[in-house]
């Protein structure tokens, strides 16, 4: 045999490899029996895993439509809620009903929704468990949560008093129509201030200029630290009587006076504007609470700023009041700043570029630039407030100039189309909080010392600074005018949206509930009041705003001269401040040409040897155009003369004033004596009140005899 070939097995040798199968064979049906159950087992757990894990999906998937489901119901319950009132607001105006504004009726729809909403929706989330984290020492604002091998994520919406732990809402419906308030902030703001700034009335702005910014400025302060003060009393109070649960602190009651020092007139402003009420009572009512927004939102953030060192966090620190000051006046000027270059860039983009071709993308542009600046503001930490109410201001006085004419009206149309939806859907919000909101703190003593606290520094605010801005003005603020802004003093959209951005402590929900009370009573009683207050106070009615006041009125005191002892043809231009002036005087020559295409040509502005500059910067519409493009505002600062007639010892005025002069009028800087056209018509103002026509604007001058 040869190494490597195979050998057979022998006989005795294969009986012995088959006889262990032999005996295994009996066994063999046990074995089959028990691994066939092994198997089934394991197969039926992994069917079981497999239901288990698709009925979780399933579940998943039920509770994302359902909350999309509520999401389209919440929505759907505001456009229906801003439909009723446009609805009603057409039936009221239809029927001259002014005792109610649209912004009242919004509230009262949103009351009655959220009644219905809070007592006739039954709770539909049970699955809310405590659970205890006693480890960790703060909060955080993202949790990954482990239940059964699965991450999931939750985020922080803020914290819960342990006495009201058993009282967290469980209505998913009620919860869905609580917005998150950066959505006031960042959507529903934007749009109600740049209208403000964009619709700004500058011609009877500018007149009043220097009375506005002392209300808007001196008075926010004045009513911000007396509030403040006098609501710390109170807290004191309820300290003493056993009425405040928790730590209310004196910056507190300081914050509170900032955002409830914000007026917002809007009731009293749309009613003057209906009846056309006075102009300058009007410019004064408006400037005021466009500029007090600013500083109201500007001074609460300085106060949340205020950081005292050492232990006591809440005490008088110098180094920190001084600090805090610093804030305000950086924040204001910063955002003032990016207000106004996002408006210059504007200009500047649609004056070299041609998209006034295109209406459309011109539209789009505008609306993109306006609402990020904003954005941009907040983003960079000054507040957009400021930045897109100046904004809106340079857009109205340089980039509208550069628009089609289709974009023009486009773009006022939607801002006010969106500023209308957007204060009535705050307004239709406000009333649905008083029932959804979950963390009211209703106390009888705060708000009644609230009410007195605004009113007395309501009072603080106008009547002491009117009369120190009479001292200084031609033409003084009668108590009429006074009178009226002190009613006028109307809380609103600011100051609820101020509220509501921090709600986290006992005191800032006190704050809130209060707020909102407070804005119920004033848009309701005040507002409701303001036609009857007009007659009361016989402020006028029915007037043209491009109508200059009568010049001899008792009535009308705003406007009119000190009589005989004023002296000189004090003209409109000269109540707008001196350094105004100065400005307009450099706007019109130098940034009107490079922004726009009016103006003169900065060739004959600029010095020779910028000739090259001022030849790429002059659009060539300039050289077209005979007479440069200006705006119909721009009337009450430019040099011009004025219209002057005489009537017995008194001298008229195109712009009302009166003095004791002879005859005469004024063309470019010229004096010229009178002539035959001047003489007819001043003997047809003999008989009565005549119409003037200066610039093309019809004037009328009711002129009473002397006794």
């Amino acid at each position: 045999m040869e190494p490597g070939d195979a050998v057979s097995p022998g006989p005795g040798q294969a009986l012995r490899a088959l006889l262990p199968r032999l005996l295994l064979l009996p066994l063999l049906p046990v074995l089959l029996g028990r691994g066939l159950r092994a198997g089934a087992a394991a197969s039926s757990s992994g069917a079981a895993a497999e239901d288990s894990s698709a009925m979780e999906e399933l579940a998943t998937e039920k509770e994302a439509e359902e909350s999309h489901r509520q999401d389209s119901v919440s929505l759907l319950t505001f456009i229906l809620l801003l439909t009723l009132t446009i609805l009603t607001i057409w039936l009221f105006k239809h029927r001259r009903v002014r005792f109610l504004h649209e912004t009242g009726l919004a509230m009262i729809y949103g009351l009655i929704v959220g009644v219905i909403l809070r007592y006739g929706t039954p709770a539909t989330s049970g699955h809310d468990k405590s659970l205890s984290c006693t480890q960790e020492d703060r909060a955080f604002s993202t949790l990954l949560v482990n239940v059964s091998g699965k991450f999931f994520e939750y985020t922080l919406k803020g914290e819960i008093s342990p006495g009201k732990i058993n009282n967290v809402e469980q209505n998913d419906m009620l919860r869905k129509v609580t917005f998150d308030p950066e959505v006031f902030f960042n959507i529903l703001l934007p749009p109600i201030i740049f209208h403000a700034g964009y619709s700004l009335k500058k011609r009877h702005f500018f007149r009043n200029l220097g009375s506005i910014l002392a209300y808007a400025f001196l008075g926010t302060a004045v009513s911000c630290f007396i509030i403040g003060n006098l609501m710390y009393g109170v807290v004191k109070l309820m300290k003493i009587v056993g009425q405040l649960s928790d730590k209310f602190y004196y910056t507190d009651c300081l914050f509170f006076g900032a955002i409830i020092s914000a007026t917002d007139p809007v009731t009293v402003l749309a009613i003057f504007n209906e009846l056309h009420a006075d102009v300058d009572l009007y410019a004064l009512l408006f400037g005021e609470s466009v500029l007090n927004d600013a500083v109201a939102i500007v001074l609460s953030s300085s106060i949340v700023a205020y950081q005292p060192a050492g232990l006591n966090t809440h005490a008088f620190d110098a180094a920190a009041f001084f600090k805090s000051v610093g804030i305000f006046l950086g924040i204001f000027s910063g955002s003032f700043t990016m207000g106004a270059v996002t408006g210059v860039v504007t200009a500047l983009v649609t004056k070299f570029t041609k998209l006034h071709c295109f209406p459309l993308l011109e539209t789009a542009l505008f609306f993109l630039m306006s609402w990020s600046t904003f954005l941009l503001a907040e983003a960079c930490g000054f507040t957009g407030v400021v930045a897109v109410l100046f904004c809106g201001i340079t857009q109205a006085h340089y980039t509208y100039n550069n628009l089609s004419v289709e974009s023009r009206s486009r773009t006022k149309q939607l801002f006010e189309v969106l500023h209308f939806l957007a204060e009535n859907f705050i307004f239709s919000y406000m009333g649905l909080a008083l029932f959804t909101f979950q963390k009211h703190v209703f106390s009888p003593i705060f708000i009644i010392g609230a009410f007195v606290a605004i009113f007395l520094g309501r009072a603080a605010h106008i009547y002491p600074l009117s009369f120190f801005l009479n001292l200084g003005r031609r033409h003084k603020i009668g108590w009429n005018f006074q009178h009226m802004m002190m009613f006028s003093g109307l809380r609103g959209a600011m100051a609820f949206a101020l509220a509501i951005r921090d709600t986290a402590s006992y005191a800032r929900q006190m704050m809130f509930t209060t707020t909102l009370l407070i804005v119920f009573f004033t848009v309701w009683i005040i507002g409701g009041g303001t036609t009857p207050m007009l007659s009361w106070l016989n402020i006028r009615v029915g007037v043209d705003p491009d109508q200059d006041p009568p010049p001899n009125n008792d009535s009308f005191q705003v406007l009119q001269g000190d009589g005989p002892d004023s002296v000189g043809g004090s003209r409109t231009k000269q109540e707008s401040a001196w350094i105004f002036r100065l400005w307009y005087s450099f706007d019109h020559n130098y940034l009107k040409p490079i922004l726009t295409h009016s103006g003169p040509p900065l060739t004959t502005t600029l010095p020779a040897w910028c000739g090259l500059l001022a030849q790429c910067l002059t659009s060539p519409q300039v050289y077209d155009n005979q007479e440069p493009l200006r705006e119909d505002d721009s009337d009450f600062i430019l040099t011009e003369g004025d219209l002057t007639l005489t009537y017995g010892d008194s001298t008229v005025t195109a712009n009302g004033s009166s003095g004791s002069h002879t005859a005469s009028t004024n063309l470019e800087g010229g004096r010229r004596t009178k002539s035959s056209s001047e003489e007819v018509l001043e003997r047809d103002l003999e008989t009565g009140d005549q119409k003037v026509s200066s610039r093309g604007t019809p004037l009328v001058f009711p002129l009473q005899e002397n006794a």
